[in-house]
């Protein structure tokens, strides 16, 4: 028996909405299951020291330094592992003086359950050489760059451009430091004594901290505190790091000196990785693109823009490689 000619075009449109609806959800749901599964195989690969025997942890430091939550709850949970002794690699060029002080009291309160050990890669500076600074002894190979002892405050300033463009920036401030610089404006003489005084301030710190740690002279101090980096070789002979090496040289200084028991295995302890860090957002987002569901897309790229990293700000014991 066949349906009038209205009611079989009626009833083509309404499968078309079917089969879109069941489309949408299908790869709905497949995008959840991708999710799911690469968020278990993620997780299973970043363990942290998996197993639980004695062990001797390793904890990268790498990129810039920010003080993250992630990275000072690893550290505190290898201190509470069982972690013979722990070798922190260190690839940086630094960060911020605050985070960088953040990492180096958590690594100072890691050395005194757990014997530390810091190996220096291709640089550990400013910010980074204040981490090293937390360990009981600093290798380094004889090409590394370390050192880099001073803070900087850096800003943008825009003055001169505004004035050719014809714009002014109007601000009513509680007095004349308050948001200052700030850029729009030639920097007063007050405004730059006020932010010297907090990069002199800091200095001082860092400059103490590498005093006391590296059992220095004022004399040795003064040598090694220009902001100049140094090579592993030059920083034997100047009290920067203790031995040349690596991490093989580093785990026979552990056995040697700390008594720790030859042969352990090294593991790994890692920050466990977001979805945004590990880009899948990005990927999904493709996916669903290709899938054809463009309003989806749209939606999943922008909860990974939302996790991307911040800018840093205030005080920075970052190397900069010089401009000339």
């Amino acid at each position: 028996m066949s349906m009038p000619s209205g009611q079989t075009a009626d009833y083509l449109v309404d499968r078309r909405k079917l089969r879109r609806a069941l489309s949408f959800w299908r790869v709905l749901a497949f995008i959840i299951a991708a999710l799911a599964i690469l968020g278990v195989a993620f997780a299973s690969l970043s363990g942290r020291g998996v197993g639980g025997g004695p062990h001797i942890a390793r904890l990268a430091i790498e990129g810039v330094i920010t003080g993250d939550a992630e990275t000072l709850k690893l550290i505190r949970d290898i201190a509470k592992s069982k972690a013979a002794a722990v070798i922190i690699t260190i690839e940086s060029p630094g960060g911020t003086v605050t985070g960088s002080e953040k990492l180096y009291d958590e690594i100072r309160l890691l050395a005194e359950k757990k014997p530390v050990a810091a190996v220096v890669g291709t640089m550990a500076a400013s910010g980074a050489y204040i981490a090293a600074l937390g360990t009981d002894a600093i290798f380094a190979k004889g090409s590394s760059l370390v050192g880099s002892i001073g803070v900087i405050f850096q800003f943008p300033n825009v003055a001169k451009l505004l004035d050719t463009l014809g714009v002014k920036m109007e601000e009513v401030k509680s007095s004349p430091l308050k948001a200052a610089p700030n850029g729009f404006e030639p920097t007063s003489e007050g405004a730059r004594a006020a932010m010297a005084a907090l990069v002199t301030d800091s200095f001082d710190w860092f400059k103490g901290l590498v005093r006391e740690r590296r059992k220095m002279s004022d004399a040795e101090l003064a040598a090694v505190a220009d902001g100049r980096v140094f090579t592993g070789r030059q920083a034997i002979a100047l009290k920067l790091v203790d031995r040349i090496g690596g991490e093989r040289e580093a785990i026979a200084w552990l056995e040697s000196e700390k008594g720790i028991a030859k042969d352990l295995p090294v593991r790994d302890w890692k920050a466990n990785r977001s979805f945004e860090r590990l880009g899948l957002f990005g990927a999904v987002s493709k996916l669903a693109e290709f899938a054809g569901l463009p309003h989806l897309a749209r939606q999943i790229a922008g909860l990974g823009e939302a996790g991307e990293a911040r800018a840093l700000d205030g005080l920075v014991a970052i190397w900069h490689f010089p401009d000339n």
